[in-house]
């Protein structure tokens, strides 16, 4: 066990810059408390899991297993206190508040890119229901418990996951395209994983550059993995209605729209977009809760 002490320049809520690492409330990586997030993941020196506390002004990191070291070399990172807001002081009413009230929800640089992409890549084309249980399923299949304390399971080996037959996949209720999609993630683990010591715009170009990943399965990916605060995911089924309802009062289900809202916050916009998702503000729902349609690279 190693425990490391890390100091913060700026406010960090854990669980609420982590809304988007933990992808539902029955992550199996994943576990959220009050003032604690843990989670099992992966790196190039092996498995570890990671709790984080807030301590007074800071926050106290702790994880076990081979890959324990190198987790807390990169841990500030994880938690955003290396998350860089470039001065954003928004104008906006509603965002000026969210920002005072909700600034302490900070984008974190998980650099885990190879498990992120499986969780986003689950969410394509698919209900938000049917998604979260897949990834459960696919983690409780072909995950492993994490070493250590926590009780959690880690994502799948990518070795293993590249070599699961469609068929394993279907009976969980993952479809060709998306069985295939996993599959190339998996055996591109080590090169997605290195995306992250690249700057943005060349991450963004590879990630891309993958079949099957289009421009809202990157932006999902980047927000949390590369921790690109203008990360806009572009095909989701109601953000941008959910966007234009809380910048202009009227709701409209156009991504033209959305980013035409956002453009004054270029270069914050996916700051713009946490902002809004945290405060909870939705435009009033018309149809059925269908899961983003992502826009395919290939």
């Amino acid at each position: 066990m190693l425990v490391r002490a890390i100091s913060l320049p700026h406010r960090v809520d854990l669980p609420g810059t982590w809304a988007g690492v933990r992808r539902g409330r029955h992550d199996l990586s994943v576990r959220t408390e009050a003032s604690v997030v843990w989670r099992a993941t992966r790196n190039a020196a092996g498995p570890v899991p990671l709790r984080f506390e807030a301590v007074g002004a800071g926050v106290e990191a702790t994880a076990w297993g081979p890959g324990a070291e190198l987790a807390l070399d990169t841990a500030p990172a994880m938690i955003g206190a290396e998350d860089d807001d470039g001065g954003f002081r928004p104008r906006h009413p509603l965002l000026a508040r969210l920002w005072r009230d909700l600034g302490d929800h900070r984008i974190p640089r998980t650099g885990a890119v190879y498990e992120t992409l499986v969780s986003v890549v689950l969410e394509q084309r698919v209900t938000t229901f049917e998604a979260r249980r897949a990834q459960r399923q696919v983690t409780r299949r072909w995950g492993e418990p994490a070493p250590g304390p926590g009780g959690l399971l880690l994502p799948p080996d990518p070795d293993v996951l590249a070599d699961v037959p469609y068929y394993d996949l279907h009976v969980l209720g993952v479809e060709q395209a998306r069985a295939d999609t996993l599959r190339r993630v998996a055996a591109s683990a080590n090169r997605l994983d290195a995306l992250v010591g690249l700057d943005l715009d060349e991450a963004w170009d590879r990630l891309r550059a993958l079949p099957g990943i289009g421009p809202w399965t990157a932006a999902e990916t980047a927000l949390v993995a590369l921790g690109d605060p203008d990360a806009v995911p572009v095909g989701d089924a109601h953000l941008p209605a959910d966007v234009t309802y809380a910048l202009t009062g009227t709701a409209v289900d156009d991504d033209d729209v959305m980013l035409d809202e956002l453009e004054p916050y270029r270069g914050q916009r996916g700051r713009v977009i946490r902002l809004i998702v945290a405060a909870g503000i939705r435009a009033p729902r018309r149809s059925p809760r269908y899961a983003p349609r992502d826009i395919r690279a290939d």
